[in-house]
């Protein structure tokens, strides 16, 4: 069997194991949701008016993209692979072609297939619920490649919490405990004027994501009529490669983590 068959095979059997589990289905399309009508319908945004939630609405477009970005394959990926730790499934792999990076490959394209359906249908109810838009610009095609490098940067994040944690309790508070500081300290929901000077802020993988998705998605010059300062341009396609370094130094770093026996 060739690598290209393993990966495929692989992928197949992920993506129907997801399938099956229709409490993670249900939830994992209801979450993106459930961050819009809490965040976008129920607290809104009061441009201007300081504090916190003060943006005009799309400038929270990146935060909401990061969320599922970040929540989601922490979760799922580092659940898995306690899963497969209890099932004592990487002692059985080993024993197949299959190599643990080609398996972590594989969880990575089902985690981003179904990360990027959740986006799809994140910025869908933004654009219908909420006043938030989102510019048309010729490099808003580049969300795509934000989402699956981030995919597949937090798929290998959580494959290393699976590995290094006890159980799937364990990988569960570690993922919480992990994404929670990154959501508020990498300019998803706070910017980075409301942020203490001295937290390097540019360590975070996060802070890449966040505004080169809002770089090709808000230009804050306009919101609802009213003109708005400018926000300080970033170069999505530099904060882009940043994140593509992180992705590949992680990934290699995740699959020589995974256990090869347990």
């Amino acid at each position: 069997m060739s690598r290209t068959s393993r990966i495929t095979a692989a992928t197949r059997a992920g993506w129907h194991s997801f399938l099956r589990r229709r409490t993670a289905v249900f939830f994992t399309f209801f979450f993106p949701a459930i961050i819009v009508v809490i965040f976008g319908v129920l607290v809104q945004t009061q441009s201007g008016g300081g504090g916190l939630f003060a943006e005009p609405p799309s400038w929270y477009i990146a935060g909401y993209i990061a969320v599922v970005v970040l929540f989601t394959p922490l979760s799922r990926v580092g659940s898995e692979v306690s899963r497969q730790r209890d099932g004592s499934q990487f002692e059985k792999l080993a024993t197949t072609p299959l190599r643990r990076w080609e398996w972590l490959l594989a969880q990575t394209v089902v985690n981003t297939t179904v990360i990027g359906l959740a986006s799809f249908l994140l910025l869908g109810l933004l654009v219908a619920g909420t006043s938030a838009s989102i510019v048309l610009t010729a490099e808003l095609w580049l969300v795509v490649p934000f989402v699956v490098v981030g995919t597949a940067l937090f798929c290998a994040v959580g494959a290393m919490l699976g590995s290094f944690s006890d159980s799937r309790d364990g990988v569960i508070a570690a993922s919480n405990g992990l994404a929670v500081p990154l959501l508020f300290l990498s300019e998803a929901f706070v910017s980075s004027e409301m942020l203490p000077g001295w937290l390097p802020l540019e360590l975070s993988p996060m802070t890449y994501l966040t505004r080169g998705l809002r770089a090709v998605t808000y230009d804050g010059t306009m919101e609802e009529g009213v003109i708005l300062a400018q926000f300080p341009a970033s170069n999505p396609y530099f904060d882009l490669g940043v994140l593509c370094l992180f992705a590949a130094v992680l990934f290699v770093l995740a699959a020589r983590s995974l256990p090869q026996t347990e």
